[in-house]
């Protein structure tokens, strides 16, 4: 079973992340899914009709505003890195907490490493699920990397110069 890292703790993953290509007959007995967005755009009707928990996950390229209206559906929004070096999530987690308002979980999924949770964090980021070479607890190390920072984001609007006395 897969491990995450959720709100700065190692826990066993309770969701199921269906693939890309996933369809309504590949739905499994799982109470808790994460959809890719196309299964979402073709099927939220039946979607929001099954019981359990619905998350919703976006590759590289997929724009949060074809759903920004529909965020209330979601427990989960998941956010797809193909490569660490890819980090145009960072944005889109950015403005769901930001602009959307979105407080449900933010879960970066994919090729993520320890390196980046703590700028992950900032972006609004609350859940990572490692890749699975990597060890998670060894992870948790990344938020404590430093002890300050300067600029303002979702975790810290106020930048520094303007948090002092």
């Amino acid at each position: 079973m897969q491990r995450i890292i959720k709100n700065g703790e190692v826990l066993d993953e309770t969701w199921h992340l269906l693939p890309k290509d996933a369809t309504l007959d590949d739905l499994s007995n799982c109470d808790d899914l994460i959809v890719p967005l196309a299964l979402w755009v073709d099927h939220a009707h039946a979607l929001k009709a099954r019981d359990g928990g619905l998350g919703v996950w976006l590759d590289a390229g997929e724009e949060i505003e074809e759903i920004a209206d529909q965020l209330q559906h979601f427990q989960v929004v998941a956010l797809n890195f193909p490569a660490f070096t890819d980090g145009r999530h960072c944005s889109t987690a950015y403005l769901l907490r930001t602009r959307y308002g979105y407080t449900g979980e933010v879960r970066a999924i994919g090729d993520v490493l320890r390196d980046q949770l703590f700028a992950l964090r900032r972006c609004g980021f609350d859940a990572f699920a490692l890749r699975e070479d990597k060890d998670p607890y060894d992870a948790l190390k990344a938020f404590d990397d430093y002890s300050e920072v300067y600029q303002a984001s979702s975790d810290q609007p106020q930048p520094l110069f303007r948090r002092r006395a």
